[in-house]
C-alpha cells in the first residue's frame, strides 16, 4: 500500500469509495455530494488536501480529505477504507498520514465529525489522540461525535 496525494486520475474512486460507505451507514447529504463530485473546487482549491491510499497493483483503497479551517487547522473529512482493505492498518496509516501531512503544514489542529455509532472509527481517531468536544452546530444530520487533536 501507498498514500499518495490526489491527482485527477482519482476523483471517481474519491467519489465511489466515499458513496459506498455513506449509503452503507447514512444517507448520503447534500453536503457530501458537493465534495465528493468536485473535490478540486471545494477542496484543493480552498486550501485543503485530499490523501488517497492505493494497493500494488495502483487500485485506490482509501482516502482522506483535509479540509482547510479559518485558524490554520484541518478538518479530517471523508476518510474510509475499501470493504476489502479493512483490517489491514490502512485506517491507521491514513490518519498518521493526515498529522504528518498537518504538521508539515504548520497546522495548529485536526478537528472532525463522526457519528456515535462508529465504533472502529471512534476507537481509532481516540487511539491517534483525538479528544471529544462539545457538541456545536454542523451542516451534517449524522454528526453527532466532534473531536479535535492538537498538533
Amino acid at each position: 500500500m501507498r498514500i499518495l496525494p490526489f491527482e485527477p486520475r482519482h476523483a471517481d474512486a474519491w467519489r465511489d469509495l466515499n458513496t459506498a460507505w455513506i449509503s452503507k451507514h447514512f444517507t448520503l447529504e447534500a453536503k457530501d455530494r458537493e465534495a465528493l463530485n468536485d473535490p478540486v473546487g471545494k477542496i484543493l482549491d480552498r486550501g485543503g488536501h485530499i490523501l488517497m491510499a492505493e494497493a500494488e497493483d495502483g487500485q485506490a483503497i482509501g482516502c482522506v480529505g483535509l479540509l482547510a479551517l479559518a485558524d490554520g487547522g484541518f478538518e479530517v473529512a471523508k476518510m474510509t477504507v475499501s470493504e476489502a482493505a479493512r483490517g489491514t492498518g490502512l485506517g491507521r496509516l491514513l490518519m498518521q498520514a493526515c498529522i504528518d501531512k498537518a504538521a508539515a503544514l504548520g497546522a495548529p489542529r485536526l478537528y472532525l465529525e463522526t457519528n456515535s455509532s462508529l465504533a472502529p472509527a471512534l476507537g481509532l481517531y481516540r487511539a491517534m489522540g483525538f479528544v471529544d468536544l462539545p457538541k456545536r452546530e454542523t451542516p451534517y444530520a449524522r454528526a453527532d461525535v466532534f473531536m479535535e487533536r492538537l498538533i
